[in-house]
């Protein structure tokens, strides 16, 4: 397995888990996150992966049965000195369908560290607007 690269900003960091993606290669996804215990993937089944083993065993199973294609806008981002939060949506294109999947709802964290940013956080979860536009119907008052 290749060494980590120390990426500049939580911005290196995502393209290059895009790239990842694309090529399907999961141990150079495993490169962009975090070493630490507590890094947490929730796939759009929902199901709660922690740490490094879980997480890259799930991207293998996902690479081994689909080529996949990933069209994401970034919505909304924050950054502090040591902590990022990006908020994308993701179109999903599975093998050679041209039939997009999604969009789904995606949240990166991102921390910097000795060397550089990494990911500490993805979850993506399947988007449904129509509960979002109920929710942005009902008045949001505090009494």
């Amino acid at each position: 397995m290749s060494k980590p690269v120390a990426h500049a900003s939580p911005e290196e960091v995502e393209q290059a888990f895009y790239e990842a993606l694309i090529k399907g290669d999961a141990d150079l996804m495993m490169l962009l996150w975090s070493e630490d215990e507590e890094i947490l993937c929730i796939h759009p089944t929902g199901v709660r992966l922690q740490g490094a083993v879980p997480i890259r065993e799930s991207w293998r199973g996902i690479f081994g049965n689909a080529k996949l294609r990933v069209e994401a806008e970034q919505v909304a981002h924050w950054q502090g000195s040591v902590m990022a939060i990006h908020h994308l949506t993701e179109v999903l294109f599975v093998g050679d369908d041209p039939s997009p999947h999604g969009p789904l709802y995606v949240t990166h964290v991102y921390t910097l560290g000795a060397h550089g940013w990494r990911m500490v956080s993805r979850h993506a979860s399947a988007a449904d607007d129509g509960h979002q536009a109920m929710a942005e119907s009902i008045p949001h008052t505090l009494h």
